[in-house]
């Protein structure tokens, strides 16, 4: 199998609930990436993508709330914003395991578009999560007082959502390979990407969107020849019955009873869903390995150790 792997960190790597203070997201940052650094050590060569779900929410709550005395940003922007933010703190932590480890791989981060479909019924029915977690009061006055669309978060409280319209292409993806080829490790796709659209003369606009970065991350691994994704979640497995008395782990199963749970609505649409789905498009595109487990777990997974669930053709 080539040595080439896309690693998807949840935005949660960061922040549980979008509530963390600086201090904690720094140390939570720290802790994740001596586990890539160990992957690095190894030999592999890594892209990592990640989410920004909280991140982007809270800096779109600032722009909300500060517009009558600063100019208001769109959530493109913000969506950019967060790709630098969470890129620096990325690449600040694992730069450094790198460094103490006598490692000289440079780690790169690169603000990435995405492409997107004009007409992707996304728009017209948002579904991805962003921001931080609210009780059912606060849900309600938000969603009267500032118009917000809020759904719950498989009973974990109410949070906004947005249009998540599917990724078509990385724009960056050439750059991308050749910083991979060059020995570097490369931070990318972050939050999904920027969501662009083409026009018809091939010049590109941004849309007030945030992708699925699972999504994205499965389409930047077929752009980059990556055989492997490995999708880094808060559960050590995938489960279907989830939260029922008969809740069953997943540990291997290959591509057809992927799409069979996925079908019969095992996984729900704002968490796990996601994440198979871009599994098996993964896999349909010519990958070889899917990888859904904890960040405690992701060494252990390389060794067929631990626990951690494999979805293979």
């Amino acid at each position: 199998m080539s040595r080439r792997i896309v690693i998807a960190l949840g935005g949660n790597a960061l922040s549980t609930r979008g509530t963390d203070p600086f201090d904690i997201q720094m140390e939570r940052a720290r802790r994740s990436m001596a586990v890539l650094a160990s992957l690095v050590a190894d030999g592999w060569q890594i892209a990592i993508t990640h989410g920004n779900g909280p991140q982007v929410g809270n800096a779109l709550r600032r722009v909300e709330l500060s517009q009558s005395e600063v100019i208001p940003l769109p959530l493109s922007v913000c969506g950019a914003q967060t790709q630098g933010e969470i890129g620096f703190i990325l690449a600040l932590t694992l730069g450094n395991h790198l460094y103490t480890n006598n490692l000289d791989k440079p780690v790169i981060v690169v603000a990435t578009r995405v492409i997107v479909d004009a007409d992707d019924p996304g728009f017209k029915n948002p579904t991805k999560f962003i921001g931080r977690f609210y009780t059912d009061d606060e849900a309600k006055k938000l969603m009267r007082e500032q118009g917000w669309i809020m759904k719950s978060d498989v009973g974990r409280g109410w949070r906004r959502v947005v249009p998540s319209p599917l990724p078509i292409e990385i724009v960056e993806r050439n750059a991308v390979r050749k910083l991979l080829d060059e020995g570097a490790v490369v931070i990318s796709t972050g939050g999904g990407g920027i969501p662009v659209i083409e026009k018809p003369d091939g010049s590109l606009d941004p849309v007030d969107a945030v992708i699925d970065k699972d999504r994205a991350s499965a389409v930047l691994a077929k752009n980059i020849g990556a055989k492997k994704l490995i999708i880094i979640t808060g559960v050590d497995r995938v489960s279907i019955n989830f939260g029922k008395p008969e809740q069953t782990d997943l540990g291997e199963l290959n591509i057809e009873q992927a799409k069979k749970y996925y079908n019969e609505n095992q996984f729900p649409p704002g968490s796990m869903g996601p994440k198979i789905e871009s599994a098996i498009k993964f896999i349909e595109d010519g990958g070889q390995e899917v990888i859904i487990t904890s960040i405690s777990q992701v060494a252990k997974s390389f060794k067929n150790e631990g626990r951690f669930t494999r979805i293979i053709p």
